[in-house]
């Protein structure tokens, strides 16, 4: 008899547990995952495609430069060409969605991590599994507690984008000069008041990789989500796999790329410009904290001419 040890009915089990256990859990989280997305997909979809194409374009004008505004107006008008502007709205709401809890939940505990070794010891492991774990293994579980639909593919997305986040915010705390963190301390500055004025805005592009790696691994996740009902692009890509329609893949994988290029150029500007931020903010805070000390220095040669003055008078 071969030997073989039950790990698939143990996990089986574990999942049945947590089924029946929280359930009202799941069902709320469900609830509120579908309202994200019909909110966010009610946002880019009520103004019109023109609209939004107008608008981003102005927007890749103002970040990039116009090179970048009339591409962005070019890959719009694509996908709308191609009749995929309903896919890409629904995916790029379930990119949003998934992103923004990804980012409320990596960004918390990467500080965590940066700030606690324990913290930073047992997250370790944990992303490392995260990341090496093959995407289509996230949308059983997904499927197992949320049903079919968009919200395993929101639960699948957050989950499988979350590692970068919680890394490179870490790894931006950590590597903010020492001595800068010193220098704070030594102005009596609290712990708290030293990573949101000093930390932080060091670490803001690390922090900003950070998101743009989430919303590229969102994006790249919302194609597999498509399997499991999350409709939009991923959707039709599962279509065309199953009726071996090329021209309908690569239709929605192109409009895909539209969407990956225009979020990756976006939040890569951005964090551009909170690194630009964050520098300015330093060599402000910088010529203050020179001020103060000259004022004080000043001060105490004041009072040092004072008491020689009066104790020559005397």
């Amino acid at each position: 008899m071969e030997f073989r040890i039950p790990v698939g009915n143990w996990i089986d089990g574990f999942f049945d547990w947590v089924e029946d256990t929280f359930s009202w859990l799941f069902e709320a989280l469900r609830q509120l995952f579908i309202w994200m997305f019909d909110a966010v997909d009610w946002i880019f979809a009520t103004p019109g495609p023109i609209i939004i194409v107008i608008v981003i374009a102005a927007l890749g004008v103002l970040a990039r430069g116009w090179k970048f505004g009339a591409g962005a107006a070019i890959g719009l008008l694509f996908i709308l060409s191609v009749n995929q502007w309903e896919n890409a709205i629904d995916s790029l709401a379930l990119v949003v969605v998934a992103a923004l809890l990804a980012v409320a939940i990596s960004i918390p505990l990467g500080i965590w991590a940066a700030r606690n070794d324990v913290v930073s010891a047992i997250l370790k492991p944990i992303m490392d599994f995260l990341q090496t774990l093959p995407a289509f293994v996230y949308l059983i579980p997904a499927l197992a507690l949320f049903r079919i639909g968009v919200a395993p593919g929101i639960f699948a997305t957050l989950v499988f984008a979350l590692a970068p986040g919680v890394r490179l915010t870490e790894l931006g705390i950590r590597g903010v000069d020492k001595e800068v963190v010193e220098a704070g301390q030594a102005f009596g500055a609290s712990p708290r008041r030293i990573l949101r004025q000093i930390q932080i805005p060091l670490a803001m592009p690390s922090i900003m990789a950070g998101i743009n790696q989430i919303i590229m691994l969102s994006l790249s996740m919302v194609v597999i989500a498509g399997l499991v009902g999350a409709g939009g692009l991923g959707g039709d890509v599962a279509q065309a796999i199953s009726a071996l329609n090329v021209g309908l893949g690569f239709e929605a994988g192109l409009s895909v790329v539209v969407l990956a290029i225009l979020l990756d150029r976006f939040t890569a500007s951005f964090g551009q410009r909170m690194g630009l931020y964050a520098r300015w903010s330093k060599r402000r805070d910088d010529k203050r904290a020179a001020d103060e000390q000259a004022q004080l220095d000043a001060a105490h040669e004041t009072v040092g001419g004072r008491r020689a003055t009066g104790a020559s008078a005397a």
